[in-house]
């Protein structure tokens, strides 16, 4: 027994030496972690081995007073900052917490001289009891902090915890079940057969449990399922892993054994967000040689692993009856580099991406049938321009129309790899088709000759000629290619079809709304809210306002917002305004950076009494103005890109003024704040009164 003993505490040793630091029990200590004094502070419970900020607490501090308990409670926030931290190689920080009540937890990433925190982890889930979570650390050559953020709600005795914060070298599907936390990985409870965890010196269920792979002895952990109790035809057990939380893409491997070659199956799956599964390996029956000599031992397993979104790995065994034996699972870990050089590398769907803003990209036209124009049109007041900058180029079809015209354009793309989910957005506008069932339609066309083409999009409904925003899931059986036709059905019921920036994705495309602009910190397409900017109430004697579609005034303001056309974007409404009046839009409080910022942001300015709008950096109780605008512009959303230095706390602020009449609708939407030169050129508009395509 005190052999036992000593190996126990050796590998409890050796897991507490592998923690790096930026780990913390908050037993005695706060290990370095400190509270943002700008913010409720966290309190360390010293009997309970735990950090905690709750709202009563907050209330407290924040009055002397106390708050009303039969009344609603204040938004609180608590910021605990993680001493610096210099980790240059991948690593995986498991977070040990509890939400009581209502609330949410959020973990962030700090970086030296940026302005916004990167988003790792956040969740609202509230529990009766400790829960833990996993977040992969990439590579990072720049000194970083841990951001945890904690917003108790406002029920009464709501609370936010950690209890542990461990950051271990490698990545988060990585486990050797020596740990009590399991590495995250959770049993998906199951009424009749589940995973147990094995070894450790003794058995609950069995005492004929075979030597763990990773010390091969009675002492050390694995994972294991037993059919003794199964009761119905096809029980089916799963181990998950955490989800990941970062693209990867590599060599999975793990260890495995079966005690009965029959009578189980034994599958390892990924399961995205939307609980889709795909099947990485499935084991094989041996033969007869190969089973006897391979019972009771260890079989290890590589798999290459393609993850570019959010997954979890589930190892999934389903017996057909009490005599389908045990599996066991241990050493699960992941590497970077493919299992095999001879594995093809992830496909990178940029290549579909275009904008036309310098050609075709890797689109090819149908010599057979008639041609997309590339066109651009300068800023004006009567037609509107590309979608990518509002003065740039995109593709047009049937532009050039005469009795003897061919009306069918095809524009083919890249080919796509077989057996892939992909999901395709892009922009398109119409106009003059009193028919819109066959004026735009996308085709999958396989590159067998003898395979027929797959419609996989069409457009049912006029577009009103302003840009249109869609996505289109597809999965694809065979190597194919993405085809964009239009048809007309006569010369005299044929419009024009406009198309630009066209970009592709792998997997579903609700897997990937959620990394869209707004979810990104200094990004918003108001699609939400306004994404923690506020409105001036102290000079302003308005505010800007949310909307979707057209504003109320005619011959001013967008037809709809830019990020898809049938969204929200804010404008000014000039009409209870007068003339020289403002509203004003603050960012949120930015921390400055020695580097230079980059802000973009699309404007929105036509109308014969247009104002102006200013761009400003406020500071000190000072502003700055950065950028600005007089006049009216474009009936096209347009560009702009503002680059400034600021190394102290600021806010930027969007100040819209009130021009000479009702007609000065001013609007502006898809704003991106982050760090870095900006790369893009300035759109300068040049009003023009024609409005002819080039």
């Amino acid at each position: 027994m005190l052999l036992l003993y000593l190996l126990s505490f050796a590998a409890a040793i050796q897991a507490q030496n592998q923690l790096l630091p930026g780990s913390c029990n908050f037993e005695s200590h706060t290990c370095g972690y400190t509270s943002d004094a700008d913010f409720t502070s966290w309190i360390l419970h010293k009997d309970g081995r735990f950090v905690a900020v709750d709202a009563a607490t907050s209330d407290l501090q924040a009055d002397g007073s106390g708050a009303d308990a039969a009344g609603p409670q204040k938004e609180t926030t608590g910021i605990l900052l993680s001493p610096a931290l210099e980790q240059d190689e991948w690593s995986c920080l498991r977070l040990v917490y509890q939400i009581t009540g209502s609330g949410g937890l959020a973990v962030l990433q700090r970086t030296e001289g940026k302005s916004f925190d990167k988003p790792l982890w956040s969740s609202q889930e509230t529990s009766d009891s400790w829960v833990i979570s996993s977040m992969d650390l990439q590579n990072n050559t720049e000194p970083y902090r841990v951001v945890v953020e904690g917003k108790p709600g406002g029920i009464p005795g709501s609370s936010v915890a950690i209890f542990e914060i461990h950051i271990s070298p490698g990545y988060c599907l990585d486990c050797d079940f020596e740990e009590s936390h399991l590495c995250g990985y959770s049993n998906q409870w199951n009424a009749n057969v589940n995973w147990y965890v094995g070894g450790g010196g003794g058995q609950l269920l069995h005492n004929d449990m075979p030597n763990d792979h990773t010390y091969n002895n009675k002492t050390g952990h694995l994972m294991y399922v037993d059919s003794v109790y199964a009761k119905t035809f096809k029980e089916v057990a799963k181990l998950v892993s955490p989800m990941t939380r970062v693209p990867m893409s590599g060599c999975l491997s793990f260890q495995y054994q079966r005690s009965e070659e029959r009578g189980n199956l034994f599958s390892v799956f990924t399961r995205d967000r939307l609980g889709q599964y795909q099947e990485l390996w499935r084991a094989e029956k041996e033969n007869q040689n190969e089973w006897s000599r391979t019972l009771g031992e260890w079989i290890p397993v590589q798999v290459d692993l393609k993850a570019p979104y959010s997954v979890q790995v589930v190892f999934e065994v389903a017996f057909n009856s009490q005599r389908g034996g045990r599996v066991a699972v241990d050493d699960i870990s992941f590497s970077p580099e493919f299992c095999s050089t001879d594995s093809e590398p992830t496909f990178d769907p940029s290549i579909v991406n275009c904008n036309f803003e310098s050609g075709l990209c890797q689109y090819a036209q149908d010599q057979v049938v008639g041609s997309w124009r590339r066109v651009s049109v300068k800023p004006n007041i009567f037609r509107n321009g590309d979608h990518t900058t509002g003065a740039g180029s995109f593709l047009l079809a049937h532009s050039r129309l005469n009795p003897s015209s061919t009306y069918v354009n095809r524009l083919i793309g890249p080919t796509l790899p077989g057996n892939t989910n992909f999901c395709l957005r892009f922009y398109f506008s119409l106009r003059g088709f009193n028919q819109t069932d066959r004026a735009l339609a996308v085709y999958l066309q396989p590159l067998q000759q003898s395979s027929s083409q797959e419609k996989i999009w069409t457009q049912a409904e006029k577009s009103r000629g302003i840009w249109i925003g869609t996505d289109v899931t597809f999965q694809t059986s065979q190597p194919a290619k993405v085809v964009f036709v239009s048809t007309c059905r006569s010369f005299w019921d044929c419009g024009s079809v406009a198309l630009d920036d066209i970009s592709l994705s792998l997997g579903d495309c609700q897997l990937t709304a959620g990394s869209l602009t707004s979810s990104l910190p200094g990004h918003c397409d108001f699609e939400a809210g306004l994404c923690g900017y506020t409105q001036e109430k102290q000079s302003d004697v308005a505010d800007w306002e949310r909307r979707r579609g057209p504003t109320p005034t005619s011959y001013t303001g967008p037809r709809g917002d830019h990020s898809t056309g049938l969204g929200y974007y804010l404008y000014m409404e000039a009409s209870p305004l007068l003339p020289g009046q403002s509203v004003r839009l603050l960012s949120s409080i930015l921390r400055g950076s020695r580097g230079p910022q980059c802000l973009r942001f699309f404007y929105h300015m036509y109308g014969s009494g247009t104002g102006q709008l200013n761009i400003r950096l406020s500071k000190d109780g000072e502003d700055v103005l950065l950028w600005q605008r007089s006049g009216e512009q474009s009936v096209a959303w347009l560009r702009a890109t503002v680059e400034y230095r600021c190394d102290r706390q600021h806010q930027i602020v969007f100040e819209a003024i009130r021009g000479s009449s009702v007609r000065s609708d001013i609007a502006i939407d898809d704003i991106v704040l982050e760090g870095g030169p900006c790369s893009e050129m300035e759109i300068k508009a040049t009003v023009g009164t024609s409005n002819e395509i080039e």
